[in-house]
């Protein structure tokens, strides 16, 4: 069979196995099974125990669980109210100071925990009443803390940013440099459709009624963000300083991190503590079951000679580079919107970045851009995880009203997109300053 047809027929088998419901990892183990038993014949299932546990034989893939346990040691805390709250009272005089205070909220716990979904109940379950007592229309209060939530897979230190590394061979130091910029780009973007959106609906001046904060106020609740903010710092600075690796920064914050937890925040309990490794092993036996069956699904890909037809056929293509760029951003955005970062990347990064780098485009560019089509993905409907968060939060704001208020950060992001596109630069520019050109 052409191998061409026989692509085909996996990308639509992998898409009816996944929206039976069964779980990505599980799903994909059926379809590479399946098609090497019909295609390639039963030797080559031997392989696969092999291949899944090969593919989890990594030193790198240790800083996976560490970031883990350092994001939910963070997110078992009351450190995203404290950094609402500490954002609230500094930013309260500035029109639609709330909303970006949010924002900013937002953007620095998503740094801390790298969990969108821990993003948007942390900051949401006070965030979003406290819009709404001061005026500020559902939509608004809903979709900035839906939009905001996103930023946790771009900003560092990133588990998705990770996984593409891991992926394609990457050097997650540089990946991390490379959201960095990007990041604030979105952030800043975010933030000006806030204020612009706040004034146009005449919302700004009650943002300004009735709150006054003291300089003792001000002050007293940083001493207990500093902390985690500065250990964010230190990883980062250990990591692009070259003084240690991936692994190693990401095991020194978690632990700090949860000593932070116990200090500062008074988790003497078992119980809480148990909370966070529990919840930590969960997600990361997710993660690392995705990795290892993605490993399978590539092989099989590989075997029955998919991944080389398709490359060739997109190379064959006689079409502008950025034509090419903006067939693989739709099917990125289409394929974001049904499955989660993880899987995208793990999927579609081995097959793409021989395009993408055939084509001349940049690996850690190429990261970035796809990271922010997996961002557009937690905020759109069907799958959309964090409009069902913030609903679980707000249950009496609507799923119509959330989507409705997240629309306009959506097209921040496709902006942020084409600026990107537009100068490359700055996300190349960071890590060129810090590790030096690749070669």
């Amino acid at each position: 069979m052409d191998p061409l047809v026989l692509g085909g027929l996996v990308g639509i088998a992998t898409i009816i196995v996944l929206f039976s419901g069964v779980p990505v990892a599980v799903g994909l183990l059926i379809v590479s099974t399946f098609f090497l038993f019909v295609f390639d014949g039963p030797r080559s299932l031997q392989a696969l125990p092999e291949l899944f546990y090969g593919d989890l034989n990594s030193f790198a893939l240790l800083s996976i669980p560490m970031f883990i346990i350092m994001g939910s040691a963070i997110a078992s805390t009351r450190a995203g109210p404290d950094l609402y709250e500490a954002l609230e009272r500094w930013l309260t005089r500035v029109p639609g100071g709330l909303v970006v205070s949010n924002l900013g909220a937002c953007a620095l716990f998503a740094a801390m925990s790298g969990s969108s979904p821990a993003t948007c109940a942390a900051i949401g379950k006070m965030g979003i009443p406290e819009m709404r007592k001061r005026g500020y229309p559902d939509e608004v209060a809903a979709g900035s803390i839906a939009a905001g939530g996103t930023l946790g897979i771009l900003i560092p230190p990133s588990v998705t940013m990770i996984v593409y590394g891991i992926a394609t061979e990457t050097s997650i130091g540089r990946l991390f440099l490379a959201g960095v910029l990007p990041g604030l780009l979105l952030v800043t973007l975010f933030i000006a459709w806030a204020i612009f959106d706040t004034w146009r609906r005449g919302a700004a001046g009650v943002a300004l009624s009735g709150v006054r904060y003291t300089w003792a106020q001000r002050l007293e609740i940083l001493p207990r963000v500093v902390p985690f903010l500065l250990i964010i710092a230190g990883v980062l600075y250990a990591l692009y300083g070259g003084i240690a690796t991936p692994s190693e920064t990401a095991a020194v914050g978690a632990l700090l991190c949860i000593v932070v937890a116990v200090v500062v925040y008074r988790m003497f309990r078992f119980n809480a503590l148990w909370a966070v490794l529990r919840d930590s092993t969960r997600e990361s036996v997710m993660i690392l079951f995705i990795i290892g069956a993605a490993g399978v699904f590539s092989f099989m890909l590989s075997s029955l000679f998919v991944t080389q037809s398709i490359a060739g056929w997109i190379a064959d293509l006689d079409v502008n580079r950025w034509v090419l760029m903006g067939i693989i951003n739709l099917f990125l955005l289409v394929a974001g919107f049904f499955l989660p970062p993880v899987a995208v990347i793990l999927m579609s990064a081995p097959i793409l970045l021989p395009i993408i780098l055939a084509a001349g485009f940049d690996p850690y560019w190429f990261a970035v851009i796809v990271t922010i089509n997996m961002e557009i993905g937690l905020i759109t409907p069907p799958v959309g995880l964090n409009l069902y968060v913030i609903n679980g939060i707000a249950p009496d704001i609507s799923l119509r009203k959330i989507l409705a208020g997240s629309l306009p950060f959506v097209l921040s992001m496709v902006v942020a997109i084409i600026i990107l596109s537009a100068f490359p630069g700055i996300v190349t520019w960071l890590p060129d300053i810090v590790m030096g050109p690749e070669l």
